[in-house]
C-alpha cells in the first residue's frame, strides 16, 4: 500500500530511475546508429529545451517521453537498421543483467530502487517491441523491425 512515507521514494523512482532508464534506451539506439556509420539526434523529455550537448537535447519535462532519428547508416540493411530499432531494448535488457550480476556479486544490495530500475526497463522493453502501430501513426521499434523485414523498411521512422 502506498502512503505518504513512500512519497520520497515515488519522487526519485520517477523523476531519477525512470529517466535513467529513457537514457539507456536511447543509447542503445545511439550505439548501433554509430556503429553502422550513421548519425543520430536525439531528445529526452518534452516541452522547452533546457539545454543541449551536441545531438542530445534535455528538455523540461524530461521524465516523459524521448525520442531519436537516425539517418545516413553507411551499412544500411535489414539487419542493420533492426539492431538499430532493437538497440534500445538490448541496452535496457544488457542494464538489467549488469544490475542483477552486481546483486549477485553482492556488490550493489538489492532495494526498491533496483527493482523499479529493472521494472522500468522491462516496461521499455516490452512497449517498445511490441509490434504496434501508435496513435499518431509511428510504428513501435518492433513494428519497424517487422516493417522492416517484411517491406524492406517500416512506412515510417519509429526513432522519430
Amino acid at each position: 500500500m502506498f502512503d505518504w512515507t513512500d512519497l520520497d521514494k515515488f519522487v526519485i523512482s520517477f523523476f531519477i530511475i525512470l529517466p535513467i532508464v529513457t537514457i539507456i534506451h536511447q543509447f542503445g539506439h545511439f550505439f548501433f546508429a554509430k556503429l553502422f556509420g550513421g548519425s543520430l539526434d536525439m531528445e529526452i523529455g518534452t516541452g522547452k529545451k533546457l539545454f543541449k550537448i551536441g545531438r542530445l537535447q534535455f528538455n523540461r519535462v524530461y521524465f516523459y517521453d524521448a525520442w531519436c532519428q537516425f539517418s545516413d547508416l553507411k551499412y544500411s540493411n535489414r539487419l542493420t537498421r533492426s539492431l538499430v530499432y532493437a538497440g534500445g531494448s538490448i541496452f535496457n535488457l544488457s542494464s538489467i543483467l549488469i544490475v542483477n550480476g552486481f546483486i549477485l556479486t553482492r556488490e550493489v544490495e538489492p532495494t526498491i530502487y533496483t527493482y523499479q530500475f529493472a521494472y522500468f526497463s522491462f516496461y521499455y522493453v516490452f512497449f517498445s517491441l511490441y509490434p504496434i502501430y501508435y496513435s499518431n501513426g509511428h510504428p513501435s521499434d518492433g513494428r519497424a523491425i517487422f516493417d522492416t523485414w517484411k517491406k524492406g523498411k517500416p512506412d515510417s521512422d519509429p526513432l522519430n
